[in-house]
C-alpha cells in the first residue's frame, strides 16, 4: 500500500491506494480540484465544506448519468445480440432451403437428362 499527497481545495490529504494506483488517485483529485474551482468561481467563497460537497455532488449527478447511459448501452447491446441470432437462425434455414432445393433441382436435371439419353440415344449416351 503506497501513500501520496493530493490537493483538494487548498488543503493537502495523505492518501492510502494500492500499488499501481497512484497515477489514477492524483487524477481523481484533479478532477474533483477542478469541479470545486468551477464552483468557487460561479458561486464564490461560500464555504469550504459547502464547495466540497457541491462538487461530490457533482461528481455523483455525473456518475449516475453514466450508469444510466451505460445500462441502455447493455439493453440496446443485447437487442443487437439477440437480433444477430435470430438473423444467424434465419441465414442457416435459408441455406437449408436453397441446398434443399438446388440438391432436389440437380436431381430433376440428372432424371430429365437419363430420359433423354433413353429416348434420343436410344439408350446409347448422349453427350
Amino acid at each position: 500500500m503506497n501513500h501520496i499527497n493530493v490537493s483538494i481545495n487548498g488543503r493537502q490529504y495523505r492518501m492510502a491506494c494500492e500499488d499501481g494506483q497512484e497515477v489514477r488517485l492524483l487524477k481523481l483529485a484533479e478532477s474533483l480540484e477542478s469541479r470545486v474551482t468551477e464552483l468557487r468561481g460561479k458561486f464564490g467563497e461560500i464555504g469550504d465544506a459547502r464547495l466540497t460537497v457541491m462538487a461530490a455532488l457533482t461528481v455523483c449527478d455525473d456518475l449516475l448519468d453514466a450508469t444510466a447511459r451505460i445500462r441502455v448501452l447493455e439493453e440496446e447491446l443485447d437487442s443487437q445480440r439477440q437480433q444477430r441470432v435470430a438473423v444467424a437462425d434465419r441465414a442457416r434455414v435459408t441455406q437449408v432451403a436453397v441446398t434443399n432445393a438446388l440438391n432436389a433441382a440437380a436431381e430433376r436435371i440428372e432424371k430429365t437428362a437419363q430420359v433423354l439419353n433413353r429416348t434420343i440415344g436410344g439408350g446409347v449416351a448422349i453427350g
